[in-house]
């Protein structure tokens, strides 16, 4: 009953081993998601980065990671769920990548960090999220970037970690969190 290592497959920085023994087929991955870079915060100018939904801004002198990867995506992705509102005048502060559209908070919406998005590839479709012991369904509809930010193009925001995912109210809601703990919940996300 000898175990034989049957391939090996090199994907960016992440390895995949299928082992073959007598009675199963195991795959074991492991993959480095290692920080880009980084980038250094300066204040924003006065009502240049909008704090809605509990968002922070830039700190002066602040050294935030870049990423420009995530960890792999499975059947049970685990990510850290955060509000945002993807309203006119919400904490983004612009229309969705995805479809240039602003949304109501009552839509079931997220954005995924830059590595998951995975070049908008991801754009308009579902993810099943896992969370708080129940599950929704929601739709992708732009990209939390962890791949820069503390500038105006990122409205003075920090760049996102990169195991991301930001979600309207209404997600929040469905997940049957209570109002006064919206802020970050460690979920499992699939795509739907």
């Amino acid at each position: 009953m000898g175990t034989h290592i049957a391939s090996t497959i090199f994907l960016l920085t992440c390895f995949q081993f299928l082992i073959i023994t007598n009675l199963f087929i195991v795959k074991v991955h492991t993959c480095a998601c290692h920080s880009g870079g980084e980038v250094t915060g300066h204040a924003p100018p006065p009502g240049a980065c909008n704090t809605a939904d509990s968002s922070a801004c830039c700190a002066d002198g602040q050294v935030y990671d870049i990423y420009d990867c995530s960890p792999p995506v499975s059947h049970h992705t685990k990510a850290n769920l955060t509000l945002q509102s993807f309203n006119y005048g919400g904490a983004g502060g612009q229309p969705a990548n995805c479809d240039g559209q602003y949304h109501s908070d009552d839509d079931l919406i997220v954005t995924l960090s830059t590595g998951w998005c995975d070049s908008g590839r991801r754009c308009n479709k579902s993810i099943n999220i896992r969370g708080n012991g129940r599950r929704v369904r929601a739709k992708i509809v732009d990209e939390c970037v962890s791949s820069g930010g503390c500038d105006d193009a990122h409205n003075y925001k920090p760049p996102c970690g990169n195991t991301i995912v930001r979600a309207t109210k209404a997600v929040w809601s469905k997940l049957g969190v209570p109002e006064t703990q919206w802020n970050t919940l460690v979920i499992h996300w699939s795509g739907a």
